[in-house]
């Protein structure tokens, strides 16, 4: 979904709170890891005070801005009833959340276009007037399938002095008994011609799909033609109908091409300096920096500080890189020898595999200097991360970054892993900063204590901005994450005492991690050190 470059996602609350740990655990990855605007339901349904006092807290703790006020559903076969006689209606939820944090939440709230379920149409207008007046930013609305009723229903808020946003609920039909269970559930009416034409294709789940699509984006287009500014998609898990609809009513086609900056940084904060090393493994960087409260100044110093910690979570590479089944098609049932091992860094360069443990995608700008990686990776070093050079580019060129008007300048840079007998062969003189670690950190390296920043952008009347570093501290730390993907998610998916196991457990135990700056951007060639 961040690839459709959604205004915000949300993730509901299950009923009863009976989702409430996963919610925030998926709230806090998408918000951090993701960096996709997270906003969050909370509901009142077996909530009291320090509950709820606590899944603030957590929200606020971890970045997440916006909160979905709602009363809650009960869980199956129960009534609903109040956990707290403090927290009876999604009215009082919006009223604390506002006393005890301020502006610190953006709080929504649900609109019903039919009237809820439970209640009456117009005794609910003007229940969501003192919702909106208690200190509601925007509403979303129940799901509906008849567009006029949507619209009179926002002339109704009009009407009564609701100005905020109100974004429509839109929900694809994907599985005809799935809607008719969901429609019948939330007392939805749906126009007669619409049931008809299900009628005759719901035996066929991609036919519905299908139709489901089509008439989405017939009832977004009226919407959108009545001057609404945004549609809130209810996805149930499922993307694939979203993007359809998204793609068909042409948003997609309006999707920024270009980087705020040369990574995605995190919503939240105000970090604009980040070292190269941890580029292509974001989730490890943001897991090793959750904890920081230096945003950036001063992050990049004392490597005894204790921000430095061990990462010993790698949960999270496990959702990118997937099963060990997936691991071993990817790269190599089992790996013999050296040429194994380097064959398959050059399939993920030629794109004939999707991802390493490093880098889970190559960037556009890979593509200038792929058939030189491919040769250093014959030659037996193995790229895990690299730059090319670049002098003065326009910033809204494709390789640029941080809006119109800039220049953009890189230094040549290239980090590998390779065994100490290849290292020995460089051919390494002054215009290169280097370093080389194993893991029993014994080191050779001409950049003691430096930091070099190899990204940097020039913009009208701004000072220059470097967002992206090496710094040698940064380094030797990054240095424990690199070498621990040889094992943890490579070496692991074999056995023990396989050939396979020992030969990543060699590479990991005896080789250097190495990384290259090439300090003349202007007639740079760092590959002739590798000649």
């Amino acid at each position: 979904m961040s690839l459709l470059e959604p205004l915000f996602v949300d993730i509901t609350w299950g009923a009863g709170g009976s989702t409430s740990d996963l919610t925030l655990d998926i709230c806090k990855n998408t918000q951090s890891y993701f960096c996709l605007e997270t906003q969050m339901h909370l509901t009142c349904t077996n909530m009291n005070q320090v509950i709820i006092i606590n899944a603030l807290e957590e929200a606020k703790n971890n970045g997440i801005r916006n909160i979905l006020a709602l009363r809650g559903d009960p869980p199956v076969g129960e009534n609903w009833e109040a956990a707290d006689e403090n927290f009876k209606y999604a009215l009082d939820l919006v009223k604390f959340i506002r006393k005890k944090y301020g502006d610190y939440f953006g709080i929504c709230v649900a609109g019903y276009p039919e009237g809820h379920p439970d209640g009456e149409y117009n005794q609910d207008l003007i229940y969501l007037k003192q919702k909106v007046d208690a200190g509601a930013d925007f509403i979303i609305t129940q799901l509906f399938y008849d567009v006029d009723i949507f619209l009179n229903f926002v002339d109704d808020c009009r009407k009564i002095g609701i100005k905020c946003p109100i974004l429509p609920g839109i929900l694809p039909i994907i599985n005809y008994n799935n809607f008719k269970r969901m429609t019948g559930f939330c007392k939805v009416k749906v126009p007669q011609g619409i049931l008809d034409d299900l009628n005759e294709i719901k035996d066929n789940d991609e036919e519905i799909a299908e139709y489901g699509v089509e008439l989405c984006v017939k009832m977004c287009e009226k919407i959108i033609s009545k001057g609404i500014k945004g549609i809130h998609l209810y996805t149930l898990n499922r993307v694939d109908s979203c993007a359809k609809i998204l793609s068909k009513l042409g948003l997609l086609n309006k999707l920024s091409s270009k980087r705020d900056l040369p990574w995605k940084s995190r919503i939240g904060t105000n970090e604009t300096t980040r070292p190269i090393f941890w580029a292509n493994a974001k989730e490890l960087y943001i897991q090793r920096t959750s904890d920081w409260n230096k945003f950036p100044n001063g992050r990049w110093g004392n490597n005894e500080d204790p921000q430095y910690g061990e990462v010993k979570d790698y949960h999270l590479c496990g959702i990118s890189l997937g099963s060990n089944k997936i691991k071993k098609k990817l790269w190599g049932k089992e790996p013999m020898n050296f040429d194994d091992i380097k064959n398959t860094f050059i399939k993920f360069l030629k794109k004939e595999i999707n991802y390493i443990p490093w880098s889970d995608n190559l960037a556009s700008e890979t593509e200038l200097i792929s058939d030189k990686l491919v040769e250093l990776n014959n030659k037996g070093y193995l790229t895990i991360n690299s730059q090319p050079s670049l002098n003065g580019i326009k910033s809204d060129s494709r390789d640029g970054w941080g809006g119109p008007n800039g220049l953009i300048y890189q230094k040549s840079y290239i980090e590998f892993f390779c065994s100490k007998d290849n290292f020995k062969k460089l051919n390494l003189n002054n215009n290169y900063s280097y370093c080389a670690v194993d893991i029993n950190n014994n080191i050779v390296t001409n950049s003691e204590n430096c930091t070099i920043a190899v990204t940097w952008g020039v913009f009208p009347k701004k000072e220059i901005i470097q967002p992206t570093i090496v710094d040698y501290d940064s380094f030797l730390i990054w240095k424990n994450d690199a070498f621990s993907l040889w094992k943890n998610e490579w070496g692991n998916i074999y056995e023990k005492d396989s050939e396979s196991y020992k030969l990543i457990d060699n590479i990991y135990n005896s080789f250097y991690l190495v990384f290259i700056v090439d300090n003349d951007f202007i007639n740079s060639n760092i590959y002739k050190c590798f000649e």
